[in-house]
């Protein structure tokens, strides 16, 4: 008969690591088939900030023959990784949730929720501010006597590539949190390379915009101001010398 590994085995945490890989999975796969038959729907709607500002007589076009078919369906396909992250977030958490002490189950909770909306947040700012400033713009400045006919393809690389670095950029304040709470740096610190934050900004929303100053900046800006708000925060999160004796005996917690 077969018998069970130790669930604080190696092999133990490999069989729930893969269990909790295969849920995310079926999560997943269970929402790409219940926004499946509204595929086109969700393209639709993704195109909207674009075609809204194409001129009259313009639209988007597909230069691939499969593509009318397999964009909205990568697209669908993303938005339920989107959608299924707060459970895939859930998994991870349960996985290392025992290896915690209690002090951190308590820091760590609140912050992967907050975690899932500041991505939410900042897909959102890209959808309803950042892609009618960056259509208009790209529209208004073609050159006389050339035709706007977008590639439905390229335009949703584009979009899920801004929708990335805006989630990305959006977790800031989780990672000053997270580093000043480790005691991996000081607040102070931070408040000094503030001048070189601010240009490195700038360099992250070169790299992960495309070539153009308008998205540039207004990835940059808002990095910024997080980084101004996860510094604020982060007072309430420093770790106390008082404390630091008591955090190293503290036994963790199953």
């Amino acid at each position: 008969m077969k018998t069970k590994p130790d669930p604080n085995s190696l092999l133990g945490h490999l069989i729930e690591l893969r269990n909790r890989i295969l849920r995310s999975v079926i999560a997943v796969l269970l929402v790409f088939l219940c926004l499946a038959y509204f595929a086109r729907d969700i393209y639709a709607l993704l195109a909207k900030p674009l075609l809204a500002v194409l001129p009259e007589g313009t639209s988007m076009i597909a230069t691939d023959v499969a593509a009318p078919f397999f964009a909205p369906f990568k697209l669908t396909f993303m938005v339920s990784i989107c959608l299924a992250i707060p459970y895939i977030l859930l998994q991870v958490w349960q996985f290392i949730a025992p290896a915690l002490y209690s002090r951190e189950k308590r820091l760590m909770a609140p912050l992967v929720a907050s975690s899932t909306l500041l991505f939410y947040g900042g897909i959102a700012f890209a959808y309803f501010i950042v892609f009618p400033l960056v259509f208009a713009f790209f529209t208004s400045v073609a050159p006389e006597g050339v035709t706007i006919a977008t590639d439905i393809t390229s335009y949703l690389d584009f979009v899920l590539k801004l929708f990335f670095a805006f989630g990305l950029s959006f977790e800031i304040p989780i990672a000053i949190l997270l580093l000043v709470w480790s005691g991996s740096v000081s607040r102070a610190t931070l408040a000094e390379k503030r001048p070189y934050i601010i240009v490195g900004a700038f360099i992250l929303g070169m790299l992960l915009t495309p070539p153009d100053v308008l998205s540039q900046t207004l990835l940059a800006i808002p990095m910024w101001m997080l980084f101004e708000v996860g510094l604020w925060l982060s007072r309430f999160y420093e770790p106390k010398a008082d404390n630091s004796a008591a955090d190293n005996t503290e036994e963790q917690q199953p």
